[in-house]
């Protein structure tokens, strides 16, 4: 019996739905790991179709594809070199499973299907899956591997079903999204089912941006003893090889330099530009464009969109109106010159005093107010949207959470566009960010060292400049205190009443949550943007827009 093994993490970027260019991905991966001596390379769940698939897998013909694709790779494992784990559908008759499959010897040895389907958050799997039985160990040149697909390995049953069956390797190919904090509970939970099995664990995961969901890969090793072996980088592509050794009954990971942990707002940026980059490319877009308008949102989008794709990639427009101050316009013009881009101007005063004159039979005899003030909204929006048109560019929009929670943003006005990078992060966060950015250039970031926005964009007062002299303010609490409130009734589900208790002004909360429930409608219409925390409005957060929840028992 072997007493070695060489077991090679893929840590690779899956093309949803597009299985040639996976298969050509998995192959390069398949290639380093034998260069570098390896016996089996894993890759990560639904690798050969891209995950998650969603009601793809519902089409016939996209499963027959991921199917041809995977005789393929059986087929390469015909030459000698490392083994294969891949992921992609399975269908057996009339049921259809999230499986994964060890290849060698230029054939299929085993399959598995997952057990625990995940059917909350962003997960729909019960949806388009079948759950298939508790899985057994798989074998594979002498040893015993216990072969577990993501949700698996987050409860306890499936790990002890593979330790009391003779595995002697937890090993689990993941397609775990990116949440801010979520690598350290992924850590703690591996330390659980260690503990529990006394078995090592394996955790390899993909690193890519899908529609609004980012996974960071940060693939790692525990030993059974619960050292950190292996810790592979989050947010890159890599292979690397772990070696492992039986030491008595044990198998025991030799050690190796640990990739260094991202802090937190580091993490956040990083995610963003992972999520821009791969939607635009992906999608085929050309570059983006987006309004700069002198505020801090729009100066941390231009940034993001600046490090993820490149100066060459990215436009920007300023759109001002008679109410734009000089400051603003200075603002625009720096933070382009400090991001090396154009910014072009368009004033939007015509379209204004257009839209005036044709409105004002209607209008006659009533008092301007927000009307007037999201009429000069949707005015930037129909130009950047006509730009976009005209050159292919996808309009990147620049609202936050906090104003989309609360409905600060104009429906067919700002909100007009095709991505947005900041839809999950308030706005507190968005000012720790832009410190952070101007300070730090991100690893893999194509913008510029140094400064990328004048401090006076994050100093200043925020405004959406609709009227003289208006701040942010002066139709919301301070954001200290708006984040605050959002992110209990949000992400902590929390009542009227507990926030009070919390500390917080009832008038305040009471009217956080009209607001919060009234916007449903708009974030429904709102473009898909990058999920950062466990609540994103859309992909977790689900609620009906009529709603007559008042937020007080009866």
């Amino acid at each position: 019996m072997s007493e070695t093994l060489r077991i090679a993490i893929a840590q690779i970027n899956p093309h949803e739905g597009q299985v040639i260019h996976n298969l050509a991905g998995i192959r390069r991966a398949r290639a380093e790991a034998a260069r570098l001596g390896a016996d089996l390379v894993v890759t990560p769940e639904f690798s050969i179709a891209g995950y998650p698939a969603e009601d793809l897998v519902r089409k016939p013909a996209f499963v027959a594809a991921c199917e041809a694709v995977l005789a393929q790779l059986a087929a390469d494992t015909a030459d000698g070199g490392p083994g294969l784990i891949v992921g992609g559908p399975w269908a057996d008759g009339d049921k259809l499973y999230n499986g994964a499959f060890l290849l060698d010897g230029g054939r299929i040895i085993a399959r598995r299907a997952k057990h625990e389907l995940p059917n909350y958050g962003v997960f729909d799997d019960k949806r388009v899956f079948d759950a298939g039985p508790a899985p057994g160990p798989v074998a594979f040149r002498g040893f015993r591997l216990g072969l577990m697909i993501c949700e698996d390995w987050w409860f306890p049953a499936v790990a002890e079903t593979l330790a009391e069956s003779g595995a002697e390797l937890l090993l689990s190919v993941n397609g775990s999204p990116y949440e801010v904090d979520k690598h350290e509970k992924r850590i703690a939970l591996a330390v659980e089912r260690v503990v529990e099995t006394g078995l090592p664990f394996m955790f390899c995961a993909q690193i890519c941006g899908q529609d609004e969901l980012v996974f960071e890969g940060a693939s790692f090793v525990l030993n059974a003893d619960r050292s950190l072996a292996v810790q592979m980088p989050h947010f890159e592509e890599a292979v690397t090889l772990t070696e492992w050794r039986r030491e008595g009954e044990v198998l025991v990971c030799a050690p190796q330099e640990l990739a260094p942990e991202p802090e937190r707002l580091e993490s956040i940026y990083r995610a963003m530009t992972l999520g821009l980059r791969d939607y635009v490319r992906k999608n085929g877009f050309p570059g983006v464009i987006l309004g700069l308008s002198g505020g801090i949102d729009s100066a941390l989008s231009a940034a993001v969109a600046v490090d993820a794709l490149g100066p060459a990639m990215v436009r920007t427009f300023m759109l001002p109106s008679p109410y734009t101050s000089q400051d603003s316009l200075d603002d625009a013009a720096e933070c382009a010159r400090l991001l090396g881009i154009s910014c072009d101007s368009i004033s939007i005063e015509p379209a204004m005093a257009a839209f005036e004159g044709a409105l004002a039979p209607v209008f006659a005899g009533r008092q301007a107010d927000i009307t007037e003030e999201n009429i000069q909204s949707r005015a930037r929006g129909l130009i950047l949207m006509a730009i976009s048109n005209k050159l292919g560019h996808m309009v990147l929009t620049t609202g936050n959470k906090s104003e989309m929670s609360v409905g600060y943003a104009t429906l067919y006005g700002d909100m007009c566009g095709g991505y947005s990078v900041l839809k999950d992060v308030y706005k507190m966060t968005v000012f720790a960010l832009c410190r952070w950015r101007n300070t730090h250039q991100p690893k893999g970031a194509l913008g510029p060292l140094g400064a990328v926005m004048p401090e006076r964009v994050i100093s200043k007062p925020p405004s959406a400049e609709l009227r003289p002299n208006q701040t942010d303010q002066d139709s919301l609490p301070p954001y200290e205190t708006l984040d605050a409130i959002l992110e209990g009734l949000v992400e902590g589900e929390q009542s009227v009443d507990a926030m009070v208790a919390a500390g917080f002004d009832r008038g305040t909360v009471l009217r956080v949550w009209k607001l919060l429930d009234r916007a449903e409608y708009k974030r429904r219409q709102a473009p898909p943007g990058v999920k950062i925390t466990a609540r994103a409005f859309g992909r977790d957060r689900r609620y009906p827009i009529t709603n007559g929840f008042t937020g007080l028992v009866a």
